[in-house]
């Protein structure tokens, strides 16, 4: 069983992880494997999804207002970035459903993680780099809709990333960086709520009450910050640096696993 303390430590590594492109699921992962810590169990990660979608609703809600006034009042923009989410939102929800057992337990591998999060760190990075990326998210079109949905389907695999895959996606489609980062969020708002709702009913037989507590608010409060933080930092910077890092800690992985054979 974990403790408070540990519970707080993944609670900030979701936070942090859950939006930036580095890949939530793998540090979640990784956090325990290098620290030998015991495996907190799945109810506590759909508690600190929560805490990442509270965060969520907190940050954008207005824009969730917007869109669901748009289905009395007509207006064409919201109702159709609404539409567009639904559609984003659908691939992943059956892929995550097909592939559930997978993800607990073969996907969960650290040289694996290590493998993921290095080659889409170079795939974050050339799609970032690549070509004039100017559009904004009202001229995303329905295929671009897809085609976002189904790079957050590969999510599933710990280390690929939800946010780094559908941004690297939207780069790739021409999208700016704000705006990628932006819809990207938006996206994971049903998907994380489908997901929680699913598996809420496990966080009755967990016995991990106070630890869920504090996981919950340090995830909130982390993911919170690390939304509006990433919005900030790419109106003037690139995603670089984020690419940089998965290559590293996909390189360091490996290095320790070999070391403990």
């Amino acid at each position: 069983m974990i403790s408070i303390f540990q519970a707080i430590i993944l609670g900030t590594v979701q936070g942090l992880t859950e939006f930036l492109p580095v890949s939530s699921s793998a540090h979640l992962i990784l956090v325990p494997w290098l620290l030998r810590w015991p495996e907190p169990g799945l109810a506590f990660d759909v508690v600190l999804h929560l805490g990442s979608l509270l965060a969520l609703l907190a940050y954008y809600w207005r824009d969730w207002v917007d869109m669901g006034m748009s289905l009395v009042d007509g207006r064409q923009m919201p109702r159709r970035l609404l539409v567009f989410l639904v559609v984003a939102s659908v691939p992943g929800a059956i892929i995550g459903v097909l592939l559930e057992k997978q993800a607990e337990t073969i996907f969960r591998s650290p040289v694996l993680i290590a493998g993921t999060l290095s080659v889409m760190g170079i795939v974050l990075w050339a799609s970032d780099s690549i070509g004039s990326k100017k559009r904004k998210m009202e001229d995303i079109t329905f295929v671009d809709a897809l085609l976002i949905g189904f790079s957050q389907a590969l999510a599933i695999i710990p280390g690929v990333s939800r946010s780094g895959a559908t941004i690297t996606t939207a780069r790739l489609l021409g999208i700016d960086r704000p705006d990628a980062a932006n819809f990207s969020f938006l996206m994971a708002t049903p998907i994380i709520a489908g997901a929680g709702l699913l598996e809420v009913r496990k966080l009755f037989h967990s016995g991990l009450v106070a630890q869920l507590g504090w996981g919950f608010i340090a995830s909130a409060l982390f993911s919170i910050l690390a939304i509006a933080g990433l919005l900030r930092f790419v109106r003037t910077r690139t995603y670089q640096p984020f690419a940089i890092y998965r290559i590293l800690v996909g390189i360091a992985v490996v290095a320790i696993a070999m070391s403990r054979r």
